[in-house]
């Protein structure tokens, strides 16, 4: 028997709220529909809430405008006979109350028209007798719904693809809520394909612009080029011939030139031909021929331990699913892979389609790049968001995320319903190193500041592939989750209701609907819950991941001696520049297979009849296959790690294989190059011993002396005015005379929240503020001592000279001097100092302090 991989789905249901409230799906329209159960007092504030709605004011900046692209349902309502079973009135609440409108399927399959009669509007029953076979609870996606809409069959939007997105959509909601949504991958033997020479692209364009270049630049300029009066990604026609050859790898196969996509797209599909569109193609494939005779091929050491050879198009389709999305309002996947639109899938009426404009490139592993492009959906289906958030009070924004860098601010707009730049509704968003939750409740003003945001320290942001989650509800407040965890944040601002909401602002990814705060990066997949997902639920969709993902299993039998035996590796296509080969796994599909001491060493991945030059994360592995670790049907598993290796030719066309040092009784006696020596080194300047604290370093320190905390409104309010001017790297040979008055503003800050804090009697002991000026300093070590000491971290005797200091630092009696004759000064006033002057001094001690070198120099 086939061995095969059970993967577990895990459906969480939503928690009760600790005020008893929760939200269902009804039986009519989509899973938009909700209706809200709760206790008298929850329910007076929603209506308190849905009556402050209409007093929430205007934006103050106007919205722009998209299309609809999206009409609706067309009021489709059912009167005939009831459901005779619970299966039928499941069946009309995920298939019927979806499909059955005239823009849909209600068109054509109904009574006295086309057949199967399957959303018939007048018997349920006998609709559900046409319909039911068409739908598989079991493998959604391989419904006959889903596979003949996704061919082309009355898509009711511009991709068929997503019109089966739409209703594998529907039909899992429903498998989830009956418990049939079975999430196993049987393993079945792949096409065996030996490793042959192959051609790889070279690193110069050169062969590539006096052949196949002219063709494209001359003839597809016109849409494929960023100087195109209407630019379409891919740029394969770009002015720039590197450019353009980069983008037109993947459209070439150098081993059968007339299966290149260019030739396809030419012949078969009929697209942009110039003259005669069989001569047409035949002059492209011509021109590639060309180009690919002058390559030469990469053959294959026959000294390897080789496996069978296997394209990514030959593995199993690995679809783990489990995840917690039955809430979800609005979805995008980004399968569509091309166009200027990105569906919303989540079957909730009306879809926020999104508009793409400006550099946005399409993901071949399912996503967006954006560039300083732009997502936007219209106002008018975007008001989707108002009306069902406003209703449950709570939310969850989910996003699969890499930011192209850490230096953009603003923060960067990666998701946002807004108005302009300072109004909005929600936004999530980067600064730098940090994550940025703004959320517009009765406690934050129009903007939602303050904002939440994520510590500077822990440095969450990073420039590649995460899960990022902002979650709000009314007792909770806002929260943002990273990878899986919650990042231990406080919001600022008291958990509130969402009564001062807009309902004309629009939804956008990549920069604010005024086009300003531009993000920059990848965005794989976008949802949002119209529930804040649990910890639990938030976990469940990180383990889950993101993108089209395969079981590539490469035979090994003929080195290991055991019948039908593989290393298998889950693979996906990372971006469009590489692929993500992770947790290789030695497995038999006989299930009585029984390794026994077998060595495995030394694996590395080829690819094209070479090995890749980067990426051989199991270089190194060493491992024994034994029964003692071997599970039938689920393997061995050799390593938890995962390694991206660079795409050549594209999905289609790049062949992988492995090698191995030792394989049971077979080995290859590497022999590694010789590296190349080091150059001499450089003689550099004499380097600075000191150097001096970063501007995130310079507010966890103050935080840190000061014990205030760095998320308080009015810290936070100095910090981001005076942040861009504090310094950014660590040489102090880069120190600026702006960069000390912007750290003494910030530790005036600092110090002045401290005083006027009821925590200034436990950081000061003994110390009176209510006492006169001219007698509250009489000693004045009660005010100059805990600040030494939080400066320090620590006290440290300096006076007797048990502890020795740098040369060059100051010594702590003079440090305790200058403050001395601070206060001094400051209380000359004697017994006719104001009312104030104790406060005032001990700020003014405070901030001299703070703002010294004790702050700045690391």
């Amino acid at each position: 028997m086939a061995g095969f991989l059970l993967l577990q789905n895990r459906h969480f249901r939503h928690p009760w709220r600790s005020y008893s409230r929760r939200v269902s799906q009804t039986t009519s329209g989509s899973r938009a529909a909700t209706t809200v159960h709760s206790t008298p007092f929850a329910w007076g504030l929603f209506l308190a809430a849905a009556i402050l709605t209409g007093c929430s004011g205007g934006s103050g900046q106007d919205t722009e405008e998209q299309p609809n692209t999206n009409p609706g349902g067309g009021g489709t309502s059912y009167s005939g006979p009831p459901p005779e079973t619970d299966d039928v009135k499941q069946y009309k609440r995920y298939i019927w109350d979806n499909l059955a409108a005239q823009n849909r399927c209600g068109s054509c399959h109904v009574e006295g028209n086309q057949s199967p009669h399957f959303v018939r509007g007048d018997d349920i029953n006998a609709a559900y007798g046409d319909g039911r076979g068409l739908v598989d609870l079991a493998r959604p996606a391989e419904s006959r719904l889903v596979t003949k809409v996704g061919g082309g069959h009355n898509c009711w939007l511009s991709s068929a693809g997503a019109c089966a997105e739409i209703i594998t959509n529907y039909i899992e909601d429903w498998a989830r809520e009956s418990g049939s949504l079975v999430n196993s991958i049987t393993l079945t033997p792949p096409v065996e394909r030996t490793v042959g020479a192959s051609k790889s692209f070279p690193p110069s364009s050169s062969g590539f612009s006096s052949t196949v270049y002219p063709l494209l630049r001359t003839y597809c300029a016109g849409c494929h080029s960023e100087d195109a009066g209407t630019a379409q990604q891919p740029y394969f026609a770009s002015a720039d011939v590197d450019k353009a050859y980069e983008a037109a790898k993947s459209k070439m196969n150098l081993d059968n030139p007339a299966d290149s996509r260019f030739s396809v797209r030419l012949g078969s599909e009929f697209h942009n031909c110039w003259d005669d569109c069989a001569d047409n193609e035949a002059e492209m494939t011509a021109a590639i021929q060309t180009f690919a005779d002058g390559i030469s091929l990469a053959e294959v050491d026959p000294d390897w331990v080789i496996s069978k050879a296997l394209l990514l198009t030959d593995g199993i389709v690995a679809s783990s699913g489990g995840r917690i999305e039955s809430n979800a309002i609005a979805l995008y996947e980004f399968k569509t892979g091309s166009g200027t639109t990105a569906f919303d899938t989540s079957g909730v009426n009306p879809a926020i389609d999104l508009n793409l404009s400006g550099d946005v490139e399409w993901l071949g592993s399912w996503g967006i790049q954006l560039k300083g492009g732009k997502a936007q959906g219209a106002t008018a289906t975007s008001r989707k968001l108002y009306d069902t958030l406003i209703a449950t009070g709570e939310y969850t924004i989910e996003t699969w995320v890499a930011p192209a860098n850490v230096t953009q601010e603003g923060p960067a707009r990666i998701v946002t319903y807004s108005g302009g730049n300072d109004i909005r509704n929600f936004t999530l968003g980067q600064a730098m190193y940090n994550y940025v939750f703004q959320n517009r409740s009765e406690s934050t003003d129009a903007d939602g500041m303050p904002a939440l945001i994520t510590d500077d320290m822990a440095e969450r942001a990073q420039a590649t592939l995460q899960h990022v989650v902002a979650t709000y509800d009314p007792i909770e407040g806002r929260k943002l989750y990273v990878n899986g965890e919650f990042t231990g944040d406080a919001d600022p601002a008291e958990a509130d209701t969402l009564s001062t909401w807009d309902d004309t602002f629009a939804l956008a990814l990549g920069s604010e609907v005024s086009n300003d705060n531009v993000w920059q990066g990848a965005v794989r997949l976008l949802a949002i819950h119209s529930l804040a997902l649990s910890p639990e639920d938030i976990a469940t969709n990180y383990e889950v991941g993101v993108g089209q993902k395969f079981l590539l299993l490469f035979k090994v039998e003929e080195h290991t001696g055991i019948p039908d035996s593989y290393v298998m590796f889950e693979v996906q296509q990372f971006d469009n520049y590489g692929y993500l080969f992770n947790r290789p796994t030695f497995v038999s599909l006989d299930d009585s297979a029984d390794p026994d001491g077998i060595a495995l060493e030394g694996m590395r991945i080829g690819i094209n009849g070479r090995e890749a030059e980067t990426g051989q994360a199991w270089a190194n592995l060493s491992v024994t296959l034994d029964s003692g670790s071997y599970t039938p049907a689920e393997g061995q598993l050799l390593s938890p790690l995962g390694t991206i290796i660079s795409l050549e030719k594209g999905p289609e066309f790049d062949e992988f294989f492995l090698t191995f040092e030792r394989l049971g009784s077979e080995t290859f006696a590497r022999v590694e190059p010789t590296p190349t020596p080091p150059a001499a080194p450089a003689d550099l300047e004499p380097q600075p011993r000191i150097g001096l604290r970063r501007f995130e370093q310079i507010h966890a320190a103050l935080s840190a002396a000061t014990g205030v905390p760095r998320t308080h409104p009015d810290v936070v309010e100095t910090w981001e005015k005076v942040k861009q001017q504090l310094p950014v790297d660590s040489d102090i040979r880069g120190f600026l005379a702006a960069q000390q008055m912007g750290i003494t503003q910030l530790a005036v800050k600092y110090c002045n929240t401290l005083v006027e804090s009821p925590s200034r009697s436990s950081y000061f002991p003994g110390f009176s503020f209510s006492a006169p000026a001219n007698t509250a300093f009489n000693d004045k070590s009660l005010v100059i001592d805990p600040l030494i000491e939080h400066l320090l971290g620590h006290d440290i005797t300096w006076h007797d000279n048990t502890v020795s200091q740098l040369a060059t630092a100051p010594d702590r009696a003079e440090v305790e001097g200058e403050l001395s004759d601070l206060i001094d000064k400051m209380t000359a006033c004697g017994s006719g100092c104001e009312a104030d002057r104790t406060e005032t001094t001990v700020k003014a001690a405070c901030a001299a302090a703070m703002g010294s070198a004790m702050i700045l120099i690391h």
